[in-house]
């Protein structure tokens, strides 16, 4: 049976493709989900995608990981990165491996966006690649927990 990773994506990420497309491209949800599904697949790995744009239901995400024994967990948190304790704490409290990802490079945008509670409990963090982001935490992920290629 395949290793399952968890992909989850915070509030507002819904609204990719339409929502600042010059900060955030024309790129979909939908299609950020079939790149991390190839991509996963490509280490005989699964990716199981949910987005939510309530912080209580990706904690409970993050718990059904630990239930679920996923191999790792890659995280675009949202607006919830710069503040929410309660993820990261979680991200803690399951030990699994993490990867925090985000399409634009929030250190060049506002001040606000600079401080991440994710990064603290995620063994890297990756922003600014653009949905590509997504493929290239997904090859950290797999290489950090000893997946590779299907022969």
């Amino acid at each position: 049976m395949a290793q399952t990773i968890y992909v989850l994506n915070g509030p507002n990420l819904n609204l990719l493709g339409t929502r600042e497309p010059e900060i955030y491209g024309r790129a979909t949800l939908a299609d950020v989900e079939k790149l991390c599904a190839e991509t996963a697949a490509g280490f005989g790995l699964v990716a199981v995608c949910r987005q939510s744009n309530r912080e209580g239901e990706l904690i409970d995400w993050i718990h059904q990981a630990r239930s679920d024994k996923a191999a790792g967990i890659v995280i675009n948190a949202g607006g919830y990165t710069h503040t929410s304790i309660a993820l990261h704490d979680a991200l803690v409290g399951v030990q699994i491996p993490t990867v925090e990802v985000h399409v634009s490079n929030v250190f060049a945008r506002e001040d606000f966006r600079h401080h991440s509670f994710i990064a603290k409990a995620a063994f890297a963090s990756l922003c600014g690649f653009g949905i590509d982001g997504y493929r290239l935490a997904i090859n950290g992920l797999a290489a950090k927990i000893g997946a590779s290629a299907p022969a």
